[in-house]
């Protein structure tokens, strides 16, 4: 008798063959097959509350590690559910895979159990999304969807499973295996002519600038920055934030834009973030490495004759061989530069809370920076409106993650649950908003329950502080409407789940408080409250000297 094999055991011999170590996932019908699957094979399935979480978690992994990131999920309003997060992993580039179960085959059109058509549904947020059409194709499909992630400009790629085809059998001399070179791709390498043309517009210049995309915003990213710095002197920054040159990481970003008289694009898009070239000076030239051609063709649209050179590369090994090549460059240039895009205004040094019981969000940043300098293999998370702009200003770290230029908050805990996986022993940590704190608190409940402690430290002033400041902004205070919360114990919350918990009210209190939640081993939720700001802008104006 011909030995069979189950669709459900071709997926999980699959991922396991690939290498994939943790699923992050949420039971369900169409899935069940995928979970029994599982047992035997190297594949551990981490399962969370919410189905965006176990997507935001997949996005975590990719963004920290380079690789796809795996969620599943089952169909219908799991599927629904898990879509939305997908937008945050399109636009940092990341590489993610969601598998999610679905109706069977033969019930397309009828009416079957939770029938949607979930390809559709996550089209617009995926650079791939398809559904599986043959019980013997599961390996091919599941490498296709590895390849596309990784490929190019990475990002999120969904593949809809049908239950028949999970649970249906064929002779095991029948599946099309994938071998190692069906997960991956070329890379695309910048080409000799690209670099010449590239290093002669760099001397040519006397104020170059490097922007980078959001891929290069890992460890390797930008060691690969700072390598180019050094051989080039020529100052760059990472774009990844939804607030354009307002970004609290990068200082007097808007002022320094207006003096570059010539801007590289590695990696990055031509976008809102850059109001689409108005945001540089009008006659300032610009060169873009892209890893995809919709990007140059599009960038050729907005800026006409000012874009002075457009190049097809993958933006890793581009920054890599930049960082290779012989270079020049202006070091007065580079060093007033960095002043602009890493100095802070004077006021900060004394700048605190004045209301009684309350810290201010510098308060904060600056008891929680000595922690993370302590540790290089440190991980920031930095997540919400205004309260975790001032911890992204303030604090420098290799291995940050934000929420993106997707600009949807509540990314962190989930965020915070899957570093802790990557990241072994040195500290996590998650700064927060008590309202991005409300959109995944039950991933405490995961987190605890799986051993993976970090510490949250969130900013509670009781509204949504970012919506509060539009409405101030752009209709005035007596028009403030809709955006408050409670004053809610978020530590006691935490600390009823098994986890620990520190409400802090003092600034001097709160460097304790982050030890003892370090100290305690366990996800930690330090509950501090805070004053009501607008998130930081600064000015070249407002910069200390020297």
């Amino acid at each position: 008798m011909t030995d069979q094999i189950r669709g459900a055991d071709i997926v999980a011999r699959t991922l396991d063959a690939a290498g994939v170590t943790t699923v992050f996932t949420l039971s369900g019908n169409h899935i069940m097959s995928l979970f029994d699957a599982a047992i035997g094979t190297g594949l551990d399935l981490l399962h969370v509350r919410q189905e965006a979480a176990a997507v935001h978690m997949a996005d975590a992994w990719g963004r920290l590690t380079g690789r796809p990131g795996v969620a599943m999920v089952t169909g219908g309003p799991g599927h629904a559910n898990a879509v939305p997060a997908l937008y945050t992993a399109l636009s940092q580039d990341s590489p993610v895979v969601l598998l999610s179960g679905c109706h069977a085959t033969w019930e397309t059109g009828r009416g079957g159990f939770q029938e949607l058509d979930q390809a559709a549904l996550a089209a617009p947020v995926c650079k791939a999304s398809w559904t599986a059409r043959s019980i013997a194709g599961l390996g091919q499909d599941i490498a296709r969807a590895f390849r596309l992630a990784t490929s190019g400009r990475p990002g999120p790629v969904h593949l809809s499973l049908p239950s028949d085809l999970l649970d249906g059998e064929i002779a095991a001399g029948a599946v099309d295996w994938p071998s190692a070179a069906d997960f991956t791709a070329p890379a695309l390498d910048l080409s000799e002519a690209c670099a010449a043309a590239i290093l002669r517009l760099l001397s040519a210049a006397k104020r170059p600038l490097l922007i980078g995309g959001p891929q290069l915003a890992t460890r390797p990213g930008r060691a690969a920055l700072a390598r180019i710095e050094a051989a080039h002197n020529l100052p760059w920054l990472i774009m990844e934030s939804p607030r354009t040159t307002n970004d609290a990481t990068w200082g007097a970003l808007s002022d320094l834009l207006k003096q570059a008289d010539l801007v590289l694009l590695l990696g990055k898009k031509l976008d809102f973030t850059l109001k689409f070239g108005a945001a540089l000076a009008p006659d300032c030239p610009v060169a873009m490495l892209s890893p995809d051609a919709e990007t140059l063709q599009r960038a050729a649209g907005e800026l006409g004759n000012r874009l002075a050179l457009g190049c097809l590369a993958d933006t890793l090994p581009a920054a890599n061989a930049l960082a290779q090549a012989v270079g020049c460059g202006a070091p007065d240039w580079c060093a007033h530069a960095n002043r602009l895009l890493h100095g802070r205004p004077q006021a900060w040094a004394t700048l605190t809370s004045t209301t009684p019981n309350k810290l201010h969000a510098l308060d904060v940043a600056k008891a929680l920076k000595p922690f993370v300098d302590a540790n290089s293999d440190t991980i920031l998370i930095c997540d919400g409106g205004e309260y975790a702009q001032w911890a992204q200003s303030l604090i420098r770290c290799q291995r940050r993650l934000v929420n993106g230029v997707a600009g949807a908050i509540g990314v962190s805990l989930p965020f915070a649950g899957a570093a802790r996986i990557v990241e072994p022993t040195a500290p996590v940590f998650a700064v927060l908003g008590d309202g991005t704190f409300g959109f995944h608190m039950a991933e405490f409940e995961t987190a605890i329950r799986r051993n993976l402690p970090f510490v949250a430290i969130v900013g509670t002033d009781a509204r949504w502080n970012a919506e509060h400041n539009i409405q101030i902004r752009d209709y005035g205070a007596q028009r403030a409407y809709g955006c408050e919360l409670l004053e809610t114990r978020y530590d006691l919350i935490v600390a009823a789940l098994g986890g620990h918990g520190e409400l802090v009210e003092r600034r001097e209190d709160l460097a304790p408080a982050i030890e003892r939640a370090l100290a305690s081993g366990r996800p930690a939720c330090v509950n501090v409250m805070i004053e009501s700001h607008a998130a930081p802008t600064v000015r070249a104006a407002e910069l200390a000297t020297g």
